[in-house]
């Protein structure tokens, strides 16, 4: 795109976040806010909405929607309005093992994570499709990349959103919609809260806001970080499945 190299403008124009309540994505509401976006934050918690719509400088309204079920989402879709843009970083986690199997917790990581996604998009994306313009920014994981211990359910729905940004760019690079993807590391949230294990490299959520809009400005495809972390990740899809699991051993 040839005004990506000036960075894109987001002074006077709607995005809608979803799973923007708390966190990551509080965090980049609060810097697409400073920097003139008309916002609508999507998130479960009504409250916690208007908590953070009073807290934002800048034009925004509280939308709560629940992306695991199709009624929620089909009703906010009737007040959305037309968008610039959508930010889908709605997600819900809990660290398990194939040996602690909870069928519950797992189908709302791939409700959540990624079939809200397919919902969240199939609201937003037919209208800017109609208009020719647009803006999709997918929120993925450094844990998408390749299969992790302890990562039932989370895993597979990260990898999920993420093919599915890749095949929406593929799609869509030459139709005035820009597609990003985001894959972010260990971030210091209510969810990470969970974990029982060191987490190298972990990020506060301002911190990773401020990569993810910078990102967001630009006209690339996807950015994965922390940089030096994400090696691992990103290197791991080439290496042989024996050094692969040798790496990333069994969690007791």
């Amino acid at each position: 795109m040839k005004g990506a190299r000036r960075g894109r403008e987001f002074r006077g124009k709607r995005y809608w976040l979803v799973g923007a309540s708390h966190g990551l994505g509080l965090a980049l509401a609060r810097l697409m806010s400073e920097a003139g976006a008309e916002l609508i934050l999507s998130a479960r918690d009504a409250q916690a909405l208007d908590a953070a719509v009073a807290g934002l400088p800048g034009k925004a309204r509280a939308l709560p929607v629940d992306v695991g079920c199709r009624a929620s989402v089909a009703r906010a879709a009737e007040q959305l309005g037309d968008l610039d843009g959508i930010v889908f970083l709605a997600g819900v986690y809990w660290p398990m093992r194939a040996q602690d199997w909870d069928a519950t917790k797992v189908e709302a990581m791939a409700e959540v994570n990624f079939t809200g996604c397919i919902r969240a998009l199939g609201v937003a994306l037919p209208a800017m499709l109609a208009r020719g313009r647009g803006h999709v920014v997918i929120t993925g994981s450094l844990s998408g990349f390749r299969g992790l211990p302890g990562a039932i359910g989370y895993a597979a729905s990260k990898a999920g959103v993420m093919v599915l940004a890749e095949s929406l760019h593929a799609d869509l690079r030459r139709s005035g919609i820009a597609v990003q993807l985001v894959n972010p590391g260990f971030i210091r949230t209510r969810l990470t809260a969970k974990n029982d294990f060191a987490m190298p490299f972990v990020m506060q959520p301002e911190a990773a806001a401020r990569i993810m809009f910078r990102h967001m400005r630009s006209g690339r495809f996807k950015t994965s970080f922390p940089t030096l972390f994400s090696w691992i990740f990103r290197g791991g899809r080439l290496l042989p499945d024996w050094i692969h699991y040798r790496l990333f051993p069994p969690r007791e």
